[in-house]
């Protein structure tokens, strides 16, 4: 198994029992969603088999992507989860590709629950916080009084998540049995008073498609199910366990989230008023029911328990939703606290305090909630919508990261489930952005959008990461936002279509009520020719809207990632440029002007890899040493002595005009001669020679040289170096000789 000693987490004490990490695993999975939106996603669209079979299948991948998330968390034990993984892996560049959408992703979870407390309130005790009505967005009406509601409980889990971590757990393995024991009881108790048992629960599959189409519809919307799960992974540096243990506890939240969505799912078909056929005919018909009758599974729990049955689901939909507010916070605040220690967020979010959690990111988290309850509910809707398409990103990267890692410890059984995980993710990609491959729409047409939207936003954030990214980790994968763009250009030209298929249905339904005499009398008067017109101009102007807001969507975006570009550009010119600097200042000799030892140490390395390949022409070594220096230093001082060693460097340099001059040593140089040097080394040495004999006795400087020529039995550079050091020594005893010789 790959380990690194050095990502391991200091910052964040360890808290979560395995019981608590499995809490939060579950409760952050499982939402709101799980007991509302459940007739109208799974059983509307594959009723109760296809329901069955799909979720299924999707708990056998989810199953694979623990083991992935697993691997990763004991090869990169941080927090971060799929950030940190990615980062490791891929690179900064992918890394704050994935914390974009995975950041989307638990935020809207955070506040599609946030903003389902009202609804809470509303199905179950009225039009009590109904007040303050203030407007009407995409047909949802904004109450004062459900917004308060809403801030409220933001503000109230934000406080209590950045008071204490311990009670955190507690409430949360709490809650989560509150929720499990609630599901179970109603639906056990359904089940076994359902007259008829199973078989009266016909049809299994919806009948108007295919059932291996139905099976893998819900297959495919199992990420959006079962997100979340992987958050504990966000707080790898607070376990109290082994992370070998964290496949248990995946494992074991992925199977109880699966038992659960299954046991709301039959739950909501045992029972229906009386006035419907089956369940079928009642849950295509939600949107005419009001009360307890709009909500099946609290039908259901009526029908068999009474009111009893009632506060238990009741009780269980609130724990879902308190749970779902504080894993979400969780998770999202141990992702910022490690963008933070990255720079990618500022700094101060990665403050701990007292009780080491990262309260600044928490309450950052709150404030940018606290403007939502006033966007609507059916915005939320399509903000949630995203997370479908994070989910298949977080899933994606985490695969990929596990395949590339364990192929490169050759780990086989995670290389296969990487693999697997990856493509399968690939997959599902396709059928949710592809609908015509398929022939349904898996999104909202308002999600391609948003997710047009937060993708420019990234490029945008991008570029201030660029400007402070003073250690370069940044801005060396440009392969990677080509790609986002071109996923922009994908999702644009999605929803143009969906716009343009919107608006010609509309045109068509326009003209047939027009023959059939339905519309308004005043269209008459126009004639059928100028109403004709009229229709195809509208839809010639929502064509000729859509393809602007396109062209100008990409050109945005382009604009954006050339700019990102530059702005790259320009630091990795100025990081050159410094590189330059420090590699001339650490080359080059700050005495003399030459080169350096730093300098000698790499050119003796690349002369070694011309002997070892036994290419390149011969080369010579000239060793230099200079004499009396240390007589000088004693006797006139060491400003006269740096002059004297000057004064020996100029008048080597002054001969080996052609060649790099190292100063080794205190008083050592070296010559390597290059073009003419090498040809006439012999000579230029006698001339030096001359000169230096000349010296003898005189103020001005004296070398002793030792030249030596690569042999065809030398097998190092060294080898050459100490011959020519060795004849520099003998030449030095001459020298010697002749001053003593002078002298008397």
């Amino acid at each position: 198994m790959f380990t690194n000693a050095k990502h391991t987490e200091a910052g964040l004490t360890p808290y979560l029992s395995p019981a608590a990490a499995w809490a939060l695993a579950l409760g952050t999975s499982v939402g709101w969603g799980s007991l509302v939106v459940t007739s109208n996603t799974y059983l509307a669209q594959a009723g109760p088999l296809g329901s069955l079979f799909g979720l299924l299948i999707g708990m056998v991948v989810m199953l694979v992507i623990c083991r992935n998330i697993h691997y990763m968390a004991t090869c990169y034990p941080d927090a971060g989860g799929v950030y940190s993984y990615t980062k490791y892996v891929f690179g900064y560049d992918r890394g704050f590709l994935i914390s974009w959408f995975l950041s989307l992703t638990y935020i809207a979870m955070f506040w599609a629950n946030a903003t389902a407390l009202p609804l809470f309130v509303w199905n179950f005790f009225g039009d009590v916080l109904r007040f303050g009505r203030l407007y009407t967005l995409f047909g949802y009406e904004v109450y004062l009084g459900e917004a308060l509601l809403s801030m409220g409980a933001v503000a109230l889990v934000a406080l209590f998540c950045t008071r204490t971590k311990r009670g955190v757990a507690a409430v949360m393995v709490t809650l989560v049995v509150v929720f499990i024991v609630g599901i179970t009881v109603c639906a056990v108790a359904a089940l076994v008073q359902h007259k008829g048992g199973i078989p009266a629960l016909e049809p299994g599959f919806v009948p108007d498609s295919d059932a291996i189409g139905q099976i893998v519809r819900i297959a495919c919307i199992s990420p959006w199910a079962f997100v979340g799960f992987e958050n504990i992974s966000h707080s790898a540096g607070e376990f109290t366990f082994s992370r070998r243990k964290i496949m248990r506890v995946l494992t074991v939240a992925v199977i109880t989230a699966t038992a659960l969505y299954l046991l709301v799912t039959l739950l909501s078909i045992t029972a229906f008023p009386d006035r419907y056929d089956n369940w079928l005919a009642y849950i295509r018909d939600l949107d005419n029911c009001t009360g307890l009758e709009g909500l099946p599974a609290f039908y259901a729990a009526q029908h068999y328990l009474g009111s009893a049955g009632v506060v238990i689901l009741s009780m269980a939909l609130l724990a879902l939703v308190i749970t779902s507010l504080i894993g979400n916070i969780v998770a999202l605040s141990r992702l910022f606290y490690t963008l933070a220690k990255d720079s990618i967020l500022p700094s101060r979010l990665a403050h701990l305090n007292r009780k080491h959690i990262p309260s600044k990111a928490i309450w950052l988290i709150a404030l940018i909630s606290l403007a939502i309850p006033f966007v609507g509910r059916t915005a939320i809707g399509w903000i949630v919508d995203v997370t479908t398409i994070g989910a298949v990103l977080i899933y994606g990267f985490v695969s990929a990261a596990a395949f590339k890692t364990a192929r490169k410890t050759g780990d086989r059984r995670e290389t296969v489930t990487g693999a697997f995980g990856f493509w399968i993710m690939i997959a599902l990609g396709a059928y949710l952005l592809i609908p015509s491959l398929f022939g349904k729409d898996m999104l909202a047409t308002e999600t391609f959008l948003l997710f047009i939207i937060w993708s420019i936003l990234g490029f945008i954030y991008f570029r201030s990461i660029i400007r402070r990214d003073h250690a370069r980790r940044f801005g060396k994968a440009i392969i990677v936002w080509i790609v986002l763009l071109a996923l922009i250009v994908f999702m644009a030209m999605v929803w143009m279509g969906r716009i343009d298929e919107s608006a010609t249905s509309e045109a068509v339904l326009r003209i047939r009520d027009y023959y059939a005499g339905a519309l308004d009398p005043a269209l008459y008067q126009l004639g059928e020719e100028a109403f004709i017109a009229q229709t195809l101009q509208k839809l010639h102007n929502t064509d000729t809207l859509s393809t602007f807001a396109m062209i100008g969507l990409f050109a945005m975006a382009l604009a954006i990632m050339l700019s990102n570009h530059f702005s790259m550009r320009k630091w990795e010119q100025e990081a050159v440029e410094e590189r330059d600097a420090a590699r001339t200042i650490a080359y080059t000799d700050p005495l003399t002007g030459v080169k350096s030892k730093h300098a000698f140490v790499e050119t003796e390395h690349e002369l070694d890899k011309r002997i070892d390949s036994g290419e390149g022409a011969p080369f010579a070594v000239l060793v230099c040493d200079v004499n009396g220096l240390k007589h000088i230093n004693d006797t006139q001082g060491h400003k006269a002595g740096d002059r004297y060693i000057c004064d020996a460097a100029e008048l080597i340099c002054e001969h080996f005009k052609h060649s790099p001059v190292y100063r080794i040593g205190g008083d050592e140089f070296v010559v390597v001669p290059n073009g003419p040097d090498f040809d006439n080394r012999a000579q230029i040495i006698g001339v030096i020679n001359e000169k230096i004999e000349a010296n003898i006795g005189t103020d001005n400087v004296v070398i002793s040289l030792g030249l030596s020529e690569l042999t065809e039995t030398d097998r190092t550079f060294h080898a050459v170096f100490e011959r020519a050091d060795n004849l520099m020594y003998k030449r030095k005893q001459q020298l010697k000789a002749m001053g003593a010789r002078t002298r008397e």
